[in-house]
């Protein structure tokens, strides 16, 4: 049990003669409707109908304060528990509609006022001594002013409570976001987003942070979802075209290697993150540049290349089956051929001219090289599949080249 004198530390009720709680007591119903009227007209928060739930609540509380009041005017040294513990929950109330702690704080002033003011007409009408309002005084401020504080610790609680729920959900929402999805089945993410309190967007791109340290977008924090893996930071940015937020974490990411994964639906982040930690780990594969120490890179255009680096092994083996006929080749020759053969693929006639054009060679020499292609692959060079498959095989051959 919670005695006064460790709520209070001045406990002027000891002084204040008994008389006047028989008083608040007879008149209890007039000072509630009063101190009632008085902080509907004058905090707006409060202004709801008296049947509501928020008049209702208000108006229990104001009696429960008055009450409280008179009771430590007969009870100085009783214990104090259980209207405590209700103005902890009122605070809490307060914090899950919504008002603010400025509000609930100029209700009790408000309150305080009134009470003084009431108070001091039963001096008058009980014939006490004039000393006796200020002892009243005293006393009144030092009760609301604990009241005032057991509440703002609920609310304060309460809001702490509610932000650590916040960020599970949202550390649940990134997760979910990040995860490939499971045959075809894809849940919903509108109810986790909203015990996230994130608005779902239409479209979003990760971000991969690396050696993030200590890393904030700055103003963004409530828009930007956030995830540790190791030493990196993954981002997802919402509405990445359009919002201005990857300029924002371009800015904050200065001097740091940070990747943008291409902008997809919501439900397709993993995607995003996927394309962006290969660009990321095909760059740590790469010969070192100047100003590698940082750089802010975008993926959109080297999606192709990505793609055949997440399925290099069937493209090996695809190129195995089409470039195998270079094998037996002096080096040189094999080198000059694909050369060829990618010039030859990639032109839109298909002619010598324009296979010299792009190697930066002879027409003669390219016609030369193309009869060797045609000895050497024959018909296919005529066959879509077989060009598809050449494009794969050559672009693959390049990558692990420039990997390599």
């Amino acid at each position: 049990m919670t005695p006064p004198a460790e709520t209070f530390t001045r406990q002027p009720w000891h002084e204040v003669p008994p008389a006047i709680a028989a008083l608040i007591r007879s008149r209890t119903e007039h000072i509630v409707a009063d101190m009632t009227r008085a902080i509907r007209d004058e905090v707006p928060a409060y202004r709801r109908p008296l049947e509501s739930a928020v008049g209702r609540d208000l108006t229990e509380s104001i009696r429960r304060a008055v009450l409280q009041f008179a009771e430590l005017i007969e009870h100085p040294d009783s214990a104090q528990d259980h209207h405590l513990d209700h103005f902890r929950h009122l605070g809490r109330i307060e914090f899950l509609n919504g008002r603010t702690t400025d509000a609930l704080q100029a209700a009790f002033r408000v309150g305080a006022r009134v009470g003084s003011r009431r108070y001091a007409e039963f001096v008058q009408e009980a014939s006490l001594p004039p000393a006796t309002v200020l002892t009243l005084h005293e006393a009144v401020l030092i009760h609301i002013n604990a009241l005032s504080n057991e509440s703002v610790k609920g609310f304060l609680a309460a809001q702490s409570r509610s932000e650590g729920e916040v960020k599970r959900a949202r550390r649940a929402l990134v997760e979910r976001l990040l995860e490939p999805p499971r045959g075809q089945e894809r849940a919903s993410l509108g109810p986790l987003a909203e015990r996230a309190r994130w608005t779902l967007p239409g479209a979003v791109a990760s971000v991969i942070v690396r050696s993030a340290g200590r890393f904030s977008v700055p103003g963004a924090d409530g828009e930007v979802l956030s995830l540790s893996r190791g030493s990196d930071l993954l981002l997802i940015v919402p509405e990445p075209e359009t919002s201005g937020l990857i300029d924002r974490v371009r800015d904050a990411a200065r001097g740091r290697v940070a990747v943008v994964g291409p902008t997809v639906p919501p439900h397709e982040t993993w995607l995003s993150l996927q394309c962006a930690r290969l660009a990321v780990d095909r760059r740590a594969e790469l010969p070192a540049g100047p100003g590698d120490a940082g750089a802010f890179l975008r993926v959109d255009d080297e999606l192709a290349e990505l793609h055949l680096l997440r399925g290099a092994p069937i493209g090996q083996l695809i190129g195995r089956r089409v470039l195998g006929v270079f094998a037996d080749l002096p080096r040189g020759r094999a080198v000059r051929l694909a050369a060829t053969l990618d010039a030859l693929l990639m032109s839109w006639g298909r002619t010598a001219p324009e296979v010299a054009q792009a190697l930066g060679i002879h027409p003669q020499t390219a016609r030369k090289r193309l009869r060797q292609l045609e000895e050497l692959f024959g018909d296919r060079l005529g066959d879509p599949r077989f060009r598809f498959e050449a494009l794969l095989a050559l672009r693959t051959h390049a990558l692990h080249a420039d990997t390599g």
